[in-house]
């Protein structure tokens, strides 16, 4: 799953990238709103955490305008300012959470899949299904031909993204940008290295295999 941060503080951000990329989301950087607003309005992603004190476009006006505009992302709004009036505004502009600084880092992951909970049952399933094999979103938990199946966080992102396109052959460059969120470098063998763990956990012990190397092109799950 991907993330927006909009966030200037360097520290911070670094301190929320880390420790998001450690649970397995990928992470697209903002740090002011107007670059944020158009980072809003062009990627899709799945929640966006947004600082209210913000250079160029505050995050109070970057929150309404995401709203004017009818994204519906859900939104976590970061700020230092802890009294209940700006908290109400925060809440009233459009974010659906209000966390104040400073604050751990697992208390904005509980709120992030709090929010995620909501939305993905409002949206869309929260199980995703290629034959025998099911990818729990909410839990984030893999199964197939019901056994569990072990997953460290990026080959779960890996699988998901597997899985969401499933039948479709997705290049490595795909995969670098949505599951590692850097530039394609055609000489790292990180995608190999990390599909072919996949692949032993989810195809190893079973007669069937799903996850197949198209040459030259990339890989399908079907």
């Amino acid at each position: 799953m991907k993330i927006l941060l909009i966030e200037d503080d360097a520290r911070t951000a670094a301190f929320i990238i880390k420790g998001l990329q450690q649970e397995g989301f990928s992470v697209d950087h903002a740090t002011d709103g107007e670059v944020g607003l158009h980072m809003a309005q062009e990627t899709a992603v799945d929640a966006a955490i947004i600082d209210i004190m913000l250079p160029k476009l505050n995050g109070l006006s970057l929150i309404g305008q995401i709203r004017q505009k009818n994204i519906n992302v859900p939104i976590i709004a970061l700020s230092a300012l802890s009294s209940i009036e700006d908290r109400v505004k925060g809440l009233h502009v459009g974010a659906d959470d209000y966390l104040m600084k400073p604050f751990a880092f697992s208390e904005l992951l509980a709120r992030i899949q709090a929010l995620l909970r909501r939305s993905t049952a409002q949206a869309e399933p929260t199980t995703l299904t290629v034959g025998d094999l099911q990818l729990d979103i909410v839990r984030r938990k893999v199964f197939r031909n019901g056994r569990e199946i072990e997953l460290q966080p990026r080959e779960f992102s890996l699988l998901e993204y597997l899985m969401r396109n499933s039948g479709r052959v997705i290049s490595k460059t795909m995969i670098m940008e949505h599951v590692w969120d850097y530039n394609f470098d055609p000489q790292t063998n990180v995608v190999e290295a990390r599909m072919c763990r996949l692949r032993d956990k989810v195809d190893r012990d079973f007669e069937r295999k799903l996850i197949k190397t198209i040459r030259g092109m990339g890989y399908v799950l079907e």
